[in-house]
């Protein structure tokens, strides 16, 4: 029998910042977009310069990055394309994500030392698709949303062994077939499967009748209306066994759009699940209570396992409403300290007198007050209630410098 093998945590980042936070959090890869050719147009996304520190911060903590290039492209982007590949090549990350077949080969061409991984953007459902990109140099395939655990456990008994699997394992759905949606581009001219959907799923429809133009009526559910494509988020923390037992190599976590607090939870507690497991399923399963109590302080739109156990029923969507529950607010990174304080970036207003928590990576959470606030005179503050503001804080307990800082959402009832 063979040992068991420590499946890959891939989580995102869509900023220098969040890829930081993601290495210190329990990341084995990271997976980033450049500023072109990567199919979240509206997250932060890496300059070159950016990218290159980001790969040599996860390189030096024994890291891996994977580098998105994974729209459908026109013949008009084939040039920049292979100009961008080339700059790709000089950065070495590890892997570069494709779902189009020209950009596959352009990357094959002018980045022989990256893995190639193709993206769930390319739809592959059986084994022989992935035995087909296997034969054209490919080392990985993400599997499309809609494929069932049996259905992953049976391809890949079908593949050759070093050919590896990668599946989505939290984080949003799509209501389109592994995003392939037509609605934004058809709504807004701005096209999903080139970057710039504008997730026209979350929002909120009525109706007309033909013979009543301009006449709209609302599709009920109760008085707040219906979320009709609406899809809950995928999470299978409380599933670890079977994703082992499938065979899949690396679990990915959806959310390059997502604040650097979401990405360090989630990623933490989908950590201490892989590491418990590889100690024994006893182990893990003892402390399942606590993971699953963790993964319901992160933003989530209510969670469903998506298509892991069969097609999803109609309980998968969401019909009343398209927010987020939030367990906690995201308040800064520790920074350096001085005379002044613990340098942070505010990212929500908090106050001097108030309870924070000091969220850290091996699973730890200070509960610490707040005696003091700076500005960068120096002055002193009672609160901060302008995002992005640099501040000085002194706090009951110092945290370690790359800690998170969070507070409890008024009204939340979790643990």
């Amino acid at each position: 029998m063979k040992p068991l093998k420590t499946p890959e945590l891939l989580l995102p980042a869509g900023s220098l910042e969040v890829l930081k936070v993601a290495v210190d959090y329990g990341a084995d890869a990271v997976y980033i977009g450049g500023d072109v050719f990567s199919l979240r147009a509206k997250a932060k996304n890496f300059t070159r310069d950016e990218m290159e520190a980001g790969i040599a911060y996860a390189h030096s903590h024994g890291v891996k990055v994977h580098v998105t290039a994974n729209i459908l492209a026109h013949e008009y982007d084939l040039d920049a394309a292979r100009e961008y590949f080339k700059e790709l090549n000089e950065l070495k990350p590890d892997a570069l994500i494709i779902s189009d077949p020209g950009m596959f080969m352009l990357a094959k061409e002018l980045c022989p030392e990256a893995e190639l991984h193709v993206s769930t953007q390319a739809n592959n459902t059986n084994s022989g698709s992935f035995n087909f990109w296997h034969a054209q140099g490919a080392k990985r395939v993400v599997c499309a949303r809609e494929l069932s655990l049996n259905e992953i456990a049976a391809i890949k008994k079908n593949i050759p062994e070093d050919m590896e699997v990668e599946c989505f394992i939290h984080g949003a759905m799509c209501i389109s077939y592994s995003g392939r949606c037509l609605l934004s581009a058809y709504f807004t001219g701005r096209d999903a499967n080139r970057g710039a959907c504008t997730h026209p799923c979350r929002w909120k429809y009525y109706i007309t009748e033909e013979t009543r133009p301009g006449e709209y009526i609302p599709v009920e559910e109760n008085e707040r209306g219906t979320y009709i494509f609406n899809s809950r988020d995928l999470c299978m923390i409380d599933h670890i066994p079977e994703l082992m037992d499938a065979g899949i190599d690396s679990y990915k976590i959806e959310g390059r759009m997502k604040t650097a607090l979401y990405v360090a939870m989630v990623g933490r507690t989908y950590r201490k699940a892989i590491d418990w497991y590889m100690q024994g399923k006893d182990e893990y399963l003892s402390h399942l209570g606590w993971l699953k109590n963790e993964i319901l302080k992160c933003t989530y739109r209510q969670y469903t396992t998506g298509f892991y156990f069969g097609k999803p029923r109609e309980d998968a969507q969401i019909y009343d409403s398209n927010t987020y529950v939030t367990g906690y607010r995201y308040l800064g990174i520790a920074g350096a300290k001085d005379e002044r304080g613990v340098h942070i970036v505010q990212k929500n207003k908090f106050c001097v007198g108030d309870e924070i928590e000091i969220m850290k990576p091996d699973g730890r959470d200070i509960t610490v007050s707040v005696l003091g606030i700076k500005d960068i005179e120096g002055n002193k503050m009672d609160s901060c209630p302008h995002a992005a503001q640099d501040i000085w804080i002194t706090l009951s307990q110092d945290p370690a410098e790359g800690d998170i800082l969070r507070v409890r959402t008024e009204g939340y009832e979790g643990g």
